[in-house]
């Protein structure tokens, strides 16, 4: 019997880790809501973005909350009708008071672009411009763009209107010189080599026609440079096709001629086999 008590007990036990398990998650889950509801109502309650980023500064996050911090950032600049630049003036200054909201968006962006064909075209319109007004003050590195490669097969409509606004934003706060400029920082390349490409002329030609498109041509003028030299290695690839057909073709007409002799020896025979036959 005394077993028997031990045995319950322990099962007791057992149950009441498993409801103290349910309401740690629960309760995590609830503070995330808790967390964002705040956030919410402090962003939309306040007169200014100085105010706001005041308020939300003196919330205790906890670690690994900043990218919540982020994303609501985001999802309420999003749900805006027209682009609200309060939303990048917030994160501005949330990535200036504090390096650790730096890397988060930066992920957010990345994410943000994988997925921007699921985003309505208002909200990927203010979602391009957020994100814009970061890299132009450089609140963000400008290596998440190399995220993007900007050719026929890695693009779809959504991604390519995002791509639109994003640099049209770009040469309007920054001018046309200074965006170039930045484009051709050697420091840079890797962050742009997928979006003003030369792995191909194919690719390469898709990108200027795109930024031409965009009234953004003079971001392309190094790509057309580029192109202009390509054509020089063209007669060289001619010549080798033109020696392949050629061998192709010879040997099309030696085996066309060998089956024709071939034919002919066996029907020179059977003629000297019929001759015989007739003779006798």
């Amino acid at each position: 019997d005394d077993d028997d008590d031990d045995d319950d007990d322990d099962d007791e036990d057992d149950g009441e880790e498993k409801e103290e398990g349910k309401v740690i998650i629960d309760n995590t889950e609830t503070n995330m809501i808790s967390l964002r509801k705040t956030i919410y109502l402090t962003i939309h309650s306040s007169l200014d973005y100085e105010e706001c980023a005041h308020k939300l500064m003196k919330m205790q996050l906890k670690p690994g909350q900043e990218i919540e911090m982020c994303h609501m950032f985001l999802d309420c600049c999003g749900e805006q009708r027209t682009y609200e630049k309060f939303f990048g003036l917030l994160a501005q200054r949330f990535c200036q008071i504090n390096n650790m909201f730096i890397e988060p968006l930066e992920k957010i962006f990345i994410d943000s672009y994988a997925t921007v064909h699921r985003l309505e075209t208002n909200k990927l319109r203010n979602v391009a411009r957020f994100f814009a007004h970061l890299l132009f003050t450089d609140s963000i590195s400008w290596a998440v763009l190399s995220t993007i490669h900007l050719n026929e097969e890695e693009t779809t409509s959504s991604s390519r209107i995002y791509i639109k606004i994003l640099f049209q934003e770009l040469a309007e706060h920054m001018g046309l010189n200074n965006l170039n400029a930045r484009v051709q920082n050697p420091d840079l390349k890797l962050a742009f080599e997928g979006i003003f490409p030369k792995d191909n002329p194919k690719n390469t030609r898709f990108s200027i026609n795109f930024f031409t498109s965009i009234g953004l041509g003079g971001l392309t003028d190094e790509l057309r440079d580029f192109l202009k030299e390509q054509p020089k290695q063209v007669p060289a690839v001619a010549k080798i096709i033109d020696q392949l057909s050629e061998s192709s073709d010879s040997d099309s007409d030696s085996s066309s001629s060998s089956s024709s002799s071939s034919s002919s020896s066996s029907s020179s025979s059977s003629s000297s086999s019929d001759s015989s036959s007739s003779s006798s």
